[in-house]
């Protein structure tokens, strides 16, 4: 559920009572703050006007007293957590909606790149250890996607299926308008999807003279663009969930890379494509991770090197691994996923291995 005011909020009226339930489903619309006062939400200040040098900036508060800044609109995305974004309109009335129950229960996660090995992974590990959880998947093809299909039938109320297509910036957009408008926010965003190679179109590179500008873009495209571009749609997402139903108190990314995107720890040289793209996500992650301290927003990125897991993408490659060291994906995102819930603010922009050490750039 959310409150909107569509005019300047003046504090002697507008009075917000941080976590309380206003209304399972359904809209209400006031013409002013007395009006309201019927609902009993216009209990304890929370909201002040103030002035700021910033007023294209978001502003989040969970619960806690914050200013907003005049002309802007207020939304209580999940209980106690509000989103403050510019509003040009004026028009002095105040609305509550609340399209769905379950915006109020529960974290909500997005896997991008589901439909198949880790990415399918995490989508079932996330739904089945907890049964409050909501899991949006996202993959290019959902109707060819059979491994999501099986977890939907099983997980119909808590599994949301959208298409995305890493290339096609418009998907990104709608599916970001897709959860806003069902869960109201993100607590979890796991980019998953990545390619290595690709019959006839793609190969990992074995010296310079078969490097081609088609497949190292391709490679850049997916591999490090459209992860950054779910990154910028969902921040607002992200923002207002922060923690809230988690035992975190931020909001995680949490990007798939490699160790071969390491600059550090190259020593073997080649795979120009894939080690460039995973770098240049990196570098990307890591400054997307500054600038979420530096605004103090309640999210944090994460970097995290899956090991040699036994899927798709690995297998043509996989007769030189040592043994011992191909991973099933159930064990890999086992010790992903207690890497990400155990995330503290101080992990902020760490490149972090399957077993929680930390990787050099």
């Amino acid at each position: 559920m959310f409150i909107q005011t569509e005019s300047t909020p003046n504090p002697a009226s507008l009075m917000f009572y941080p976590g309380k339930p206003l209304m399972e489903v359904g809209s209400a619309d006031f013409p002013n703050a007395r009006s309201a006062m019927k609902l009993g939400m216009l209990v304890k200040p929370l909201m002040e006007v103030g002035e700021s040098n910033e007023p294209d900036r978001d502003v989040v508060m969970s619960g806690r007293r914050g200013e907003m800044q005049a002309g802007m609109k207020l939304n209580l995305l999940v209980h106690g957590v509000f989103m403050a974004t510019p509003y040009l309109k004026s028009v002095g009335r105040v609305s509550l909606f609340c399209t769905s129950a379950s915006k109020c229960e529960g974290s909500v996660s997005m896997v991008q790149g589901a439909s198949r090995g880790i990415g399918l992974e995490f989508v079932k590990q996330l739904l089945e250890k907890d049964e409050r959880s909501h899991v949006v998947a996202t993959c290019r093809n959902p109707n060819g996607a059979t491994g999501l299909h099986e977890l939907k039938n099983k997980f119909a109320e808590r599994l949301n299926i959208l298409q995305l297509d890493l290339t096609i910036e418009s998907t990104i957009e709608e599916s970001a308008k897709s959860i806003r408008e069902r869960h109201g926010s993100l607590n979890l965003l796991i980019n998953a999807s990545g390619i290595l190679s690709i019959p006839d179109i793609l190969q990992p590179e074995t010296t310079l003279s078969k490097v081609q500008k088609t497949p190292l873009l391709l490679a850049y495209e997916v591999n490090a663009v459209g992860p950054i571009l779910v990154i910028r749609h969902m921040w607002p997402l992200l923002k207002a969930g922060g923690g809230h139903g988690t035992e975190r108190d931020v909001a995680v990314v949490a990007n798939l890379s490699a160790r071969v995107g390491s600059i550090g720890d190259n020593h073997l040289g080649g795979w120009h494509s894939y080690r460039a793209s995973k770098a240049a996500l990196n570098q990307l992650t890591k400054t997307i991770s500054v600038e979420f301290l530096r605004r103090k927003d309640p999210v944090i990125c994460l970097l995290l090197h899956p090991g040699t897991v036994d899927t798709d993408l690995s297998r043509p490659f996989q007769r030189n691994v040592p043994e011992g060291k191909l991973f099933t994906k159930e064990f890999s995102v086992q010790k992903l996923l207690s890497i990400i819930h155990n995330a503290k603010r101080h992990d902020n922009g760490k490149f972090f291995a399957w077993d929680g050490q930390e990787i050099p750039w």
